[in-house]
């Protein structure tokens, strides 16, 4: 009872705390720097990396981003830029993608630690933000909704995995997941998907399905991954800030891995509307 008491209590405080940042955007800049602060401390913990370079990147590349639109009437030096850092970042994110289904270990030697620092976590951190500008206009709507989506697919392929679930998704990575789950999760973002089009006036129906299952599927990748990094590092969870729910890297691995894809879908949209 007492630690059902503790997982609500602090996860009522990360959700509290992450409403209240889209409120304002200068808020939701800060708090997701601090997010993504810790969440770098949690990342270096599990591939062993002690350089304190990670945080000055992050920093750099993060307030960079985040604040050029605001700041400057020239958006097509960062327009150029982010597409650069996408194209690194995404880069980055499919080889991580093929380490997940190779039967060796993720390769983590010094220069790759870098690397992943600043174009799996840091730089993926960085669409966060940016989604809710992609179109020139701060808008969290859009970068909320994901939000739910990666909830609602949680959830329900939770449900659905214990309840229904037979075959394994990645036994060697997260015993627990099953096909069953996936689709089941993937199915009930979809549906809410409709409800999200209808209440937000923000984009089109198509567009939040295709992005339901972008989310989804990418989602789950991305949390597989940070499954893979935790069994490598032979620990259970990413750290202990929130307790009864292990680390914030744990808790953000879906949207983070996610966010690159996200955004490039919505630009792409943007262009072809």
């Amino acid at each position: 009872m007492r630690e059902t008491i503790t997982r609500a209590f602090s996860g009522f405080i990360f959700i509290s705390l992450l409403i209240f940042s889209f409120f304002n955007q200068h808020s939701l800049i800060l708090i997701f720097y601090i997010f993504g602060i810790i969440c770098i401390s949690e990342f270096k913990k599990l591939i062993a990396l002690e350089s304190k370079i990670p945080y000055i990147a992050f920093t750099l590349i993060y307030f960079i981003f985040g604040y050029w639109n605001i700041i400057s009437d020239d958006s097509n030096i960062i327009d150029v830029a982010t597409q650069i850092l996408q194209v690194f970042t995404i880069f980055v994110q499919l080889f991580l993608i093929r380490d997940l289904f190779s039967e060796k270990t993720i390769p983590l030697f010094t220069f790759r630690k870098y690397l992943l620092t600043i174009f799996y976590l840091s730089s993926a951190f960085v669409f966060l933000p940016l989604i809710t500008n992609y179109n020139g206009t701060f808008d969290y709507k859009i970068l909320l909704c994901s939000f739910i989506l990666i909830w609602v697919n949680d959830t329900f392929a939770y449900l659905v995995g214990k309840n229904f679930g037979k075959q394994k998704l990645f036994s060697r990575i997260s015993p627990k997941k099953t096909v069953e789950g996936f689709l089941g999760g993937v199915l009930f973002a979809c549906i809410t998907s409709y409800f999200i089009f209808k209440y937000t006036q923000t984009l089109t129906f198509t567009s939040w399905l295709i992005l339901s299952i972008i989310i989804s599927s990418i989602g789950t990748i991305g949390d597989l991954i940070e499954s893979k990094f935790k069994r490598q590092a032979n620990v259970k969870d990413s750290g202990s800030i929130m307790p009864g729910h292990g680390g914030l890297l744990d808790r953000l691995d879906s949207i983070i891995f996610a966010a690159p894809f996200i955004y490039l879908f919505l630009r792409i949209t943007t262009y072809v509307s």
